[in-house]
Order: structure tokens, then sequence, then C-alpha cells
């Protein structure tokens, strides 16, 4: 089958489309949230469903592309603090998907690599909170967000393993760089 070629605009825009797609999801939840509050700091990240799909499709750069989309969101809503927390809590995750992608994906489902995603991502965000406060409290919290990551991550690995396939016949993902 003959290739198709691309323009230079193909990826970023495709990035921009997921990355509405993801901020579309993130105001769902905080939709849902409003209704049915969770304590400090826990969120069910349904948002990261794209991101893991994005990395898992057209690679990390376009997932990091995304969670800046989503950081700068963060921090236009609830001031730069929060998106300097999501920004890294972003990174640390798609960077670890992406690398579990590449040595482990024979050997870890999505859900694996998802609750390992999820756990960084809370992981990256108390860290970062940390040194924003200089303070170490934050980290008394980790037991809390490691459970619900880990929940969370599964919620999210299990929507994404039904879902891939669907999604991988799409068309668009033919021009994987």
């Amino acid at each position: 089958m003959k290739k198709k070629r691309t323009s230079k605009a193909y990826f970023p825009a495709l990035t921009g489309i997921f990355g509405a797609l993801a901020l579309a999801l993130s105001f769902i939840e905080r939709l849902i949230l409003s209704a049915f509050p969770l304590p400090m700091g826990i969120k069910p990240g349904f948002s990261n469903i794209i991101v893991m799909f994005v990395c898992s499709a057209l690679g990390p750069l376009p997932a990091i592309g995304i969670a800046v989309i989503k950081a700068a969101f963060a921090a236009l809503l609830s001031g730069v603090s929060a998106g300097i927390i999501s920004l890294t809590g972003g990174v640390l995750s798609v960077l670890t998907m992406s690398l579990m992608l590449k040595i482990s994906k024979k050997r870890l489902s999505y859900t694996g690599i998802s609750v390992i995603s999820a756990v960084m991502h809370n992981l990256g965000q108390t860290l970062a909170a940390s040194l924003l406060t200089g303070s170490s409290l934050f980290l008394g919290y980790m037991p809390v967000l490691l459970l619900t990551g880990a929940v969370f991550g599964t919620v999210t690995g299990i929507t994404l393993n039904i879902t891939m396939p669907y999604l991988m016949k799409l068309n668009i993902f033919d021009h994987k760089k």
C-alpha cells in the first residue's frame, strides 16, 4: 500500500484536535466533581485516556503537547501553581507511559501501563506541590494518591483496552512518524 503524504501541519493539527478532546473530558470531569466532590487532589483523569491513546498511536511528543495544553488550561482556571503542578505530573506520566509502551507492551496491557502512569502523575504533582510550597507535608498524602491513582488508572486502562481496537481502525493513524 502506498504511504500517504502529509503536510508539516498534520501532526500539530492532530495534536490540537486531541488536546481539545482532552480539555473537553477535563471539563466534563470538573462538572461531575462539582456534583460529587472527591477529596483534594483526587480526580478520575478521564483526559488521560486521550493522552495515553495519543502516546500509543502518535508517539510521546504529541502526548507531551497535550500535557502542556492541559497544564495551560489548569493555569487559566486555577492559577499558575496549578498549571505547574499539572505540567509536572503530566510530563512525568507521559515519559513513563512512553517508556512502558516501548519496553513492556508485550508484557503489560494498557491497564498496567495506565496504572503505572497514573501513579507517576500523582508522584510528579506531589513533588511539584512540595517544591512550590517548600513543605514536605504533601508527601504524607501520597498513600491516598497512590491508591486512588491505581484505581482510576485501572479504569482509564480498561477503557483504552476496550476502545483502542476501534480507534486504530481510523485511517488518520497511517502516518505515524
